[in-house]
C-alpha cells in the first residue's frame, strides 16, 4: 500500500493525539481535518488500533530524529532550546504518552522515546548543571526533570521564554544543591 497515501492521515492523527491524546482520535475529526472520507481512513487502517500502533512507530522514528538534531547541540542556551520549540508536537506528543502511560503500549514508547532524549544529551546536560563526570547523578536528574517537564507543558507555554525559564531554575537548583552540599563538609 502507498505510504504517501497514509501520511496525511497519521500527520492528522498525531496532531490530534498531542494536543488531546487517545481520545482526540475519532476517525470523522480525522477525516474532516485531512479532508478525506472516513472510509478512506478504513483502506489504509483496519481500526483505530491499528493506526494507533502506527502513529507510535511514527513518534518513535520522529523521536530519533529529534535525538540527532539534539546530539548536534552545542550548549542548552540558544541550541537545546531551539530544537525543542522546533519539535513542540513531538514533545506535546510524548507528554500525552506520559499521561496515558497506564497503557503498555504508550508507556513503551514512552520510555522508548525518552531513552532517544537522553543518549542524545546526557553530555551536554551534565557539562551545562556543572555536575562533573558524575554522569549517574546527570542521568537521574535528567529522568526526574523530564517526568516533570511533561506535567508542566502545554502547547500554548511551550515557547523559548518558558524553556529559559525552566532551565535557568534547573541551573539554579542544581547550584543550590551543590551549595549545600559543600557546606556539610
Amino acid at each position: 500500500m502507498n505510504e504517501g497515501l497514509k501520511l496525511p492521515w497519521i500527520i492528522g492523527g498525531y496532531d490530534l493525539f498531542a494536543k488531546e491524546g487517545p481520545k482526540g482520535l475519532k476517525i470523522e475529526v480525522m477525516a474532516s481535518k485531512v479532508k478525506k472520507s472516513k472510509s478512506s481512513f478504513y483502506h489504509y487502517f483496519s481500526d483505530l488500533e491499528v493506526f494507533t500502533e502506527e502513529l507510535l512507530t511514527y513518534h518513535l522514528e520522529r523521536a530519533k530524529l529529534v535525538a540527532e538534531r539534539e546530539a548536534k547541540c552545542k550548549n542548552i542556551v540558544p541550541d537545546l532550546l531551539n530544537v525543542l520549540i522546533d519539535s513542540k508536537y513531538d514533545l506535546l506528543f510524548n507528554r500525552q504518552l506520559r499521561v496515558h502511560r497506564d497503557q503498555p503500549e504508550f508507556k513503551k514508547c514512552f520510555e522508548q522515546s525518552n531513552k532517544e532524549a537522553s543518549k542524545a544529551i546526557i553530555d551536554l546536560w551534565t557539562a551545562e548543571l556543572g555536575l562533573g563526570d558524575n554522569k549517574k547523578l546527570a542521568t537521574l536528574l535528567f529522568m526526574l526533570v523530564m517526568d516533570n517537564f511533561y506535567l508542566q507543558i502545554t502547547e500554548k507555554n511551550l515557547t523559548f521564554e518558558w524553556l529559559l525559564n525552566y532551565f535557568t531554575e534547573l541551573g539554579t537548583m542544581v547550584a543550590e544543591m551543590k551549595k549545600s552540599e559543600l557546606a556539610s563538609y
